[in-house]
């Protein structure tokens, strides 16, 4: 039997390539020329230097966004990484760890992979997806170690204030267990608002992830980290030993880079964000087959599909006949829903919402 722990991730690798991709949730990628300029690509690229801890400036940079020191900071390879790590460090076998549903699969794997009981609590479409802590109490046990949620959410948008983690986190503290918040979506804003600050800044029961890739462009970094109290960091870095020992000097130099330029890079990314979230609220808003509930902050939207129990069908043929792609919601545990990425190109991202709306209006 093959071994699939993550079906989603194994899906978006393997699924077939299509003209109109409205699947994949990163940002528009930020070309080398259009971060460095040819004046400062020929000094960015030193291969080898040093990262045993992550590279320092790197960490430092991350750290200044927030008011923090480097101690705060941990470099993980992507996302994806940096929740692994945190949780080796958090978790052990037979743990009960709380994770939101609709939720990311890989999230679900990596705990379960480590040997924790998996314990999912509803985000509800009645109640647009917002986090409710009624649903987490409700779920807590006193082995609880670790409760696990997304801000903005996946695959919604959804978004959290400061007062509902606050909550969340005395929930936690209360039976000694953590709160990870997957930020990889926070920044991805479709307006003028302020940046969030990471949840870990809330209190010591807060681990906050992202990266560089959904909000920025620039998947192919593999920039992500962690931002948790000093004490909890250090715990957090010794687990990558046994991952793969240190990260990519090369990548994690340029990282550094990036994050000189991240006001230009915020502001493209709030232009190509903004402009393809009009078109895909114009579509969706009115549109008869689709009950469209608006994401507040990130790369995705969740829409459900009116008269069907099931998306799949409509999704393999959205594929097969229209040469266009979504992520069927069952991979999110909702599988009447569809989730449509609107980071990429905007006359691509157009010509794509097109043939989504296309084939919506051909469904019997």
């Amino acid at each position: 039997m093959t071994y699939n722990p993550a079906p989603y991730l194994r899906w978006a690798k393997v699924r077939p390539r299509v003209t109109h991709d409205l699947a994949s949730s990163g940002l528009l990628p930020v070309t080398t020329a259009e971060l460095l300029g040819d004046a400062r690509a020929r000094d960015a690229f030193e291969i080898t230097g040093p990262s045993d801890e992550g590279f320092l400036p790197l960490r430092q940079a991350i750290g200044a966004r927030y008011g923090l020191t480097a101690d705060h900071i941990t470099i993980a390879p992507g996302a994806a990484g940096a929740n692994f790590q945190s949780f080796l460090a958090l978790v052990k076998a037979g743990d009960d760890v709380l994770i939101e549903s609709p939720g990311y699969d890989p999230l679900i794997a990596a705990v379960k992979a480590l040997g924790a009981r998996v314990t999912l609590f509803e985000r509800t479409w009645q109640h647009g997806f917002a986090l409710d802590p009624a649903a987490i109490r409700s779920a807590l046990t006193p082995a609880t170690t670790l409760i696990v949620i997304s801000n903005a959410h996946n695959p919604s948008g959804a978004l959290a204030d400061a007062n509902t983690l606050r909550e969340i986190g005395a929930m936690a503290r209360s039976v000694g267990a953590r709160v990870l918040v997957d930020e990889v979506y926070a920044e991805a804003q479709h307006d003028d608002r302020p940046m969030p600050m990471p949840a870990a800044t809330l209190g010591d029961e807060f681990v906050t992830t992202s990266s560089l890739t959904k909000a920025y462009g620039l998947a192919g970094l593999r920039c992500g980290w962690i931002v948790a109290s000093p004490e909890l960091s250090e715990r957090i870095r010794i687990t990558r030993d046994v991952i793969d020992g240190s990260g990519a000097f090369i990548a994690e130099r340029v990282a550094a880079i990036a994050l000189g330029e991240i006001d230009r890079l915020r502001l493209r990314a709030r232009q190509l964000l903004g402009e393809n979230f009009m078109a895909l609220k114009a579509m969706a808003a009115s549109h008869p087959r689709l009950e469209w509930l608006e994401p507040v902050a990130g790369t995705t939207a969740f829409p459900r599909l009116r008269g069907v129990d099931d998306a799949t069908p409509f999704v393999d043929t959205l594929m097969s006949d229209y040469d266009t792609a979504v992520v069927p919601g069952h991979f999110f545990q909702a599988p009447a829903h569809i989730r449509i990425a609107f980071g990429g190109d905007p006359v691509k991202f157009r010509a794509s919402l097109a043939e989504l709306d296309r084939a919506l209006r051909a469904m019997p």
